[in-house]
């Protein structure tokens, strides 16, 4: 099992967390997080626990951004990197406010990049569900090239709230 609080693994059928204390409760889905099998006998495989991701209403934000000539779209793009970011667990990742300026003074270089990198950590934080995952990467960035990075980040946004709905 896996703790809510800490994520630290524990024995199954534990009542506390061995590590910080917290107790388990019955059927505790353990912040999204269950054991699963990937479907070979006595190989179990234990997915990561779901980082704290808001879900956010995609036609709301599509309309804001229409509405706002872009300027929502900004704000946008700082959450899909910052959320994003929270799945990738790596010690010192990019801000969305970085990696705005960044696209920015690039003239949208740095985005196409962006998207790619998007696309790479939902792979793998997929892959670390145990779950058979398309490359979503290569998508998000040829849409990116092509003028549709909103649907990129429809896509994004749409995978984010599953991981936020536990439904990933």
């Amino acid at each position: 099992m896996i703790c809510s609080s800490c994520g630290a693994q524990n024995a199954d059928g534990a009542q506390n967390c061995q590590f910080c204390g917290t107790p388990f409760t019955t059927n505790q889905q353990f912040n999204g997080a269950q054991q699963q099998f990937n479907g070979q006998p006595g190989q179990v495989f234990v997915a990561q626990p779901a980082p704290n991701i808001q879900k956010k209403d995609i036609v709301k934000m599509i309309i804001l951004s229409i509405v706002t000539c872009g300027i929502y779209g900004i704000i946008w793009f700082v959450n899909l990197t910052d959320d994003t970011n929270l799945l990738s667990q790596e010690p010192s990742p990019t801000s969305g406010g970085t990696a705005f300026l960044l696209t920015l003074v690039t003239c949208g270089i740095y985005g196409f990049y962006w998207a790619y990198k998007r696309g790479e950590i939902l792979d793998k934080y997929a892959a670390s569900l145990g779950r058979q995952g398309s490359n979503n990467a290569v998508l998000y960035l040829v849409l990116q090239i092509v003028g549709l990075g909103i649907v990129a980040y429809v896509l994004m946004q749409n995978e984010l709230n599953k991981i936020a709905d536990g439904t990933f």
